[in-house]
């Protein structure tokens, strides 16, 4: 029997059929079918990439899409785009507790706050946010799933970035204290990461073309790279209003 996987990839940056060429991998390379996806933030809510992609060329992802959100969206047209494009994705709020498969997820979106450019108004973590995540009972919670990490965990910063200290967000660290998940997945920083502290497996991903993980029921996680071409537009450009 083919065994099922939740298919979690982060960083899409508006790169939309990055998505599927991945789960077609998974389906097709690893020998199992994806039941759900999950993306860790930066998906790229923007109204010109998303009319472009969903509504003018009539795509749609081939699996259920769940995402929470990064730094790298319109923050201040968030809400709007999301409830115009609920129809092909589904957004998962802060603080909020998420199916995967057997597991219960805990899901935080958003980044610690470095400057204007990398973290736009509404995009960093605040203390509701983590007052939300601590209030359930560490019995609910198997992973835990956000766009940043703690800065406990030892993940490098980018080279010529070394000025925002180190990386990740330090209120963080006491949600693995005290719930002592399971697994945390995360994305942000771009890079392949995979670190045990005490009870928790900390698993970082990249962007989005350069691989996902597929999570198990049977407890099992594979970590698949598998480099896809992207366009030719970087999405920085976008992030900074750039043709």
């Amino acid at each position: 029997m083919t065994p099922e996987a939740v298919l979690i990839i982060s960083d899409l940056h508006s790169e939309y059929q990055v998505l599927n060429q991945q789960i077609l991998h998974a389906e097709q390379k690893c020998g199992c079918i994806v039941s759900q996806v999950f993306v860790l933030g930066d998906f790229g809510i923007f109204a010109d990439e998303l009319k472009n992609f969903f509504r003018r060329d009539e795509n749609r992802f081939l699996r259920p899409v769940s995402f929470i959100e990064g730094n790298h969206e319109d923050h201040g047209e968030f809400s709007k785009l999301i409830n115009n494009y609920d129809d092909v994705f589904q957004y998962i709020a802060r603080g909020t507790l998420h199916r995967l498969g057997h597991w219960s997820a805990l899901c935080l979106g958003g980044a610690r706050y470095m400057d204007a450019a990398t973290t736009p108004r509404g995009s960093e973590i605040t203390e509701e946010d983590l007052d939300l995540c601590l209030s359930y009972p560490a019995k609910d919670v198997d992973l835990i799933l956000t766009h940043d990490c703690p800065t406990t965990i030892g993940v490098e910063g980018a080279v010529g970035m070394e000025h925002y200290g180190i990386p990740g967000e330090p209120r963080l660290d006491v949600l693995e204290t005290v719930l002592q998940p399971r697994w945390w997945f995360f994305g942000h920083h771009h890079r392949w990461f995979d670190f045990q502290k005490n009870e928790t497996r900390f698993v970082g991903l990249p962007e989005s073309w350069r691989g996902f993980v597929l999570l198990y029921d049977s407890a099992h996680v594979e970590l698949v790279r598998n480099l896809v071409a992207i366009g030719k537009r970087p999405w920085w450009k976008r992030v900074l209003g750039m043709q």
